[in-house]
């Protein structure tokens, strides 16, 4: 009887080995995203940035909150010009294989209208799976304590 629970202990195992490198592998392709899109926001690339954004996406900033296609004209025409994203730190969390929350503590730089400005951020993601490709759904600006 022993015998029997070792072995089915062993194969539970060697089931389960294979769902952590793909939850690793997902947490992995996320952020890769993650960090493409605060680049495509640094070189202003705004229509790789409307491919990646969901049509229903919603995005919070400190002067208020709108859909896909607002960002995009705030991002072509200059009005908000994310120059540099810094990120500190990155948890991602997948609710289901389409479903992914990715957290980014960061300090942005970036020109607001004529102005540029630091802030420190917690920014939260949201990314479903459409069709085989990823959806940036939602995107959430909040303002954190300096790091200072």
């Amino acid at each position: 009887m022993h015998i029997k629970t070792l072995f089915f202990g062993c194969i539970l195992s060697m089931l389960m080995v294979p769902a952590c490198y793909a939850q690793s592998d997902l947490e992995e392709e996320i952020k890769a995203l993650s960090t493409q899109k605060w680049q495509w926001m640094a070189d202003k690339d705004a229509d790789r940035l409307e491919a990646l954004f969901h049509d229903k996406a919603k995005f919070v900033h400190m002067g208020g909150t709108w859909g896909k296609e607002r960002e995009v004209d705030i991002i072509r025409q200059g009005f908000i010009h994310y120059k540099k994203a810094e990120v500190h730190e990155v948890m991602v969390e997948a609710l289901n294989e389409n479903t992914v929350i990715l957290w980014n503590q960061i300090t942005l730089l970036a020109v607001v209208g004529s102005n540029e400005v630091t802030n420190p951020f917690m920014v939260t993601e949201v990314y479903v799976k459409e069709n085989g490709n990823w959806k940036l759904a939602d995107l959430t600006f909040s303002k954190t304590m300096d790091r200072n």
